[in-house]
């Protein structure tokens, strides 16, 4: 009897130091608001969509312990073009951060993916334009380490746009 009780003790306290040490989600209201909060924020340019550009944008930023965007850094863009919507959106994201431990900084890690919904018959000069974008574009590269020791890595945003035919 008294293994049993002892066992269930144990159990009961692990799983109380469990709860002591998981994370809140870092950004106000959870990972699908912030997900959500992306879509809508992050406004495609006539420019990406005349280009047809799709492609992957991975960003670094600092936000102080009131949820304040202090610095934006670019890792990896396949193109420039991709990254202004995305610093934009970013920017309308200060005060939704919530900083871990009270630290009085925090670097963040997301992933941007930027991609058109293709036409259900899709034309010879959109795949023209696609392929043109994808041939020409200039990604932009980070020589520097990224920190993931001291970093939090989020979900990748996926944002998809319409093309006009």
């Amino acid at each position: 009897m008294k293994k049993i009780i002892l066992l269930s003790a144990a159990i009961l306290l692990s799983a109380y130091c469990k709860a002591q040490t998981e994370l809140a989600f870092p950004f106000q209201g959870g990972g699908a608001v912030m997900t959500r909060f992306f879509r809508d924020s992050l406004k495609v340019t006539q420019d990406i969509i005349n280009k047809k550009a799709t492609g992957t944008a991975v960003f670094k930023f600092t936000a102080d312990e009131k949820g304040t965007i202090k610095k934006i850094i670019v890792y990896y863009a396949d193109d420039y073009v991709l990254t202004l919507p995305i610093i934009e959106a970013l920017k309308k994201s200060n005060h939704k951060w919530v900083i871990p431990d009270h630290e009085k900084f925090h670097d963040f890690i997301i992933p941007f993916s930027i991609s058109f919904n293709p036409p259900a018959m899709a034309s010879n000069a959109t795949m023209k334009d696609a392929y043109k974008f994808y041939s020409q574009r200039k990604p932009i590269i980070s020589y520097n380490q990224v920190p993931l020791e001291y970093a939090t890595l989020l979900p990748t945003v996926v944002v998809s746009y319409d093309i006009p035919e």
